[in-house]
């Protein structure tokens, strides 16, 4: 399939109303909810949330790798596999950093035990910590809402524009599950990847593996024949995440994949769709998985030294037809044109050679030009309109793109946009795209309202447990230069309760410090900036009530701490 098929009769219904591509409709029952029982002693349960949660049974209990997204996740997965063995949890190992959030359950039955409670060892990459705090802080507005975009989260439960599945799962959070309450547990103990231990009685050799995040790892179980991995998917790899990531080298992901097909696994589970056994099944599959990845890396490079650009490339790399005979080589997830632009950014650059985007205009100043060139806004409404009606969708989008780009854009063009991107929305086999598109347009038609994941709002209980220094590195990224020019002020801030840490406003930008050195000094206490941070409060109510106390020159600290795009904490 070529990203998006613009053939009406390529379009069915699913079981809510949703219309969607037949083969994104038909992938739905690969991830059906289910426990496998992949060997004796060996399962993993597929569809309880995006990711699986595995456990494998050893002489002296039970390890579970990947607890989800929520305690209620990780609790509903325990009771399944509670009705095939009582071994006791022996250990928690987290594959990578994305599905840790239901741990909090494996901790709590640990310390039920009827034998007596125990400590429940968490096993996991050095990185993770930091990766948790990175997606949570200073890009915490970005990623939240590329992840409602990718993932569908804001699409209405029923009806045409209802979600159909993930890609990689049925949900990213089942609704069966909410209130989904957080249980991240931090790793007792670290590892770098290239270890061998023996947990539960199992030797594991631990494999250091990038994937979709850097602190991806495959753990082998050599007695058991197993290889549990964030690798190979039951999709076609996504080197572009259209909700917006860090650069997945291909060349690094086929040194992973290299590596499973080196242990001659007889069971290959994995973080995410249903397992695959026979070494022979195995090696045949995963072979051509990992060629496809090297197939778009190699010819996206070819391209490059032929001088082509990556508008031209993201049309003329094409997998082999081939791919689409097995699901973990077809677009279920993301698209391979997307995936040919990005391998082409990230060896080269945003600047592909093509003059025109050497210095573009700006994106509102564009679009007014385009549609004045083409002849006015009802000249583009009527070639965008018939572009449609043709099944032309890559122009209709551009066209309606242009007329929503300008500021006098009608609700009219909106609509239209939108139609057009619920078109291609319904002729892709791929989860990502048909969520952006469906988000994107329900957002176009007043539907949905994202403007609050388009600023930062933490929450309390986010940074209470944070250094103080490092809550204020995160300001660093809300400043606003034009408030903060002719500012330079070293604020240090002293708290009862917590450690003193420092604010230097300079040159438009805040640099977090020890505070030592300061011009001035504001005490009060640590939750109380921690309020001012989050949006609940005022300095101004806490200096009249006598809990903020000024030392040096108070005008210039609040001038300096209104520089951030937090009203309360200047005033």
């Amino acid at each position: 399939m070529r990203s998006f098929d613009a053939d009406p009769a390529g379009v069915g219904t699913g079981p809510l109303g949703q219309r969607a591509h037949r083969r994104h409709l038909e992938h739905s029952v690969r991830l059906e909810r289910r426990l496998y029982a992949v060997r004796p002693g060996v399962w993993t349960l597929v569809g309880n949330g995006l990711s699986n949660q595995t456990f494998l049974e050893g002489p002296e209990g039970l390890i579970a790798i990947d607890t989800g997204e929520s305690v209620e996740e990780m609790r509903t997965a325990l009771a399944e596999v509670r009705a095939h063995t009582s071994a006791p949890l022996a250990a928690v190992l987290y594959s990578h950093f994305h599905y840790v959030g239901g741990t909090r359950a494996a901790v709590e039955e640990a310390a039920q035990d009827p034998a007596g409670p125990r400590d429940l060892p968490i096993l996991g990459h050095e990185r993770i910590p930091l990766n948790l705090a990175r997606t949570s802080g200073e890009i915490g507005p970005a990623y939240s809402r590329g992840l409602i975009h990718q993932f569908g989260l804001r699409l209405p439960p029923e009806g045409p524009d209802a979600l159909v599945n993930e890609g990689l799962g049925l949900h990213f959070r089942n609704p069966e599950h909410a209130p989904y309450t957080p249980g991240y547990v931090p790793p007792t103990d670290v590892f770098r990847g290239s270890e061998r231990l023996t947990l539960a009685g199992l030797t594991v050799e631990i494999h250091h593996a990038p994937s979709d995040a850097d602190d991806s790892v495959t753990f082998w179980f050599p007695e058991l024949g197993t290889c549990v991995q964030n690798l190979v998917w039951p999709t076609l790899f996504n080197v572009f995440a259209i909700r917006g990531e860090e650069y997945r080298d291909p060349q690094v992901l086929l040194a992973g994949i290299d590596h499973i097909l080196s242990l001659g696994a007889e069971h290959l589970v994995g973080a995410h769709g249903p397992p695959i056994s026979g070494a022979a099944e195995i090696a045949a599959r995963v072979t051509r998985y990992r060629d496809s990845i090297q197939f778009l890396w190699d010819q996206t490079v070819r391209g490059l030294n032929r001088g082509l650009t990556a508008d031209a490339l993201a049309h003329q790399v094409r997998l082999p037809a081939a791919c689409d005979d097995d699901y973990l080589t077809s677009e279920f997830y993301g698209v391979a044109e997307h995936h040919v632009r990005q391998i082409a950014a990230g060896l080269r650059g945003w600047f592909d050679g093509e003059p025109g985007k050497l210095f573009v205009l700006p994106p509102a100043e564009r679009a007014r030009r385009l549609v004045e060139g083409f002849g006015g806004a009802d000249a583009v409404r009527a070639q965008a309109t018939a572009a449609k009606a043709s099944g032309d969708l890559r122009w209709a989008l551009e066209l309606a793109s242009w007329l929503v780009g300008r500021p006098e854009a009608e609700a009219g063009d909106r609509a239209l946009l939108a139609g057009v991107l619920r078109a291609l929305a319904q002729g892709t086999s791929a989860a990502n795209i048909r969520n952006w598109c469906l988000t994107r347009a329900l957002e176009l038609e007043g539907a949905l309202d994202l403007s609050r994941v388009a600023e930062h709002r933490f929450r309390p209980a986010q940074l209470a447990g944070r250094p103080p220094r490092e809550v204020l590195h995160l300001l660093r990224v809300m400043i606003d230069p034009g408030r903060a020019e002719g500012i330079d002020h070293h604020i240090r801030f002293d708290f009862p309760d917590a450690p003193p840490a420092g604010l230097h406003v300079r040159n438009g930008v805040s640099v977090a410090t020890d505070g030592a050195g300061a011009h001035a000094v504001l005490s009060l206490a640590w939750a109380d900036l921690v309020k001012l941070v989050c949006g609940q409060g005022r300095l101004s109510e806490l200096e009249a009530a006598g809990a903020a106390r000024h030392a040096g020159d108070a005008a210039l600290t609040r001038r300096a701490l209104s520089a951030f795009d937090l009203p309360g904490l200047g005033g």
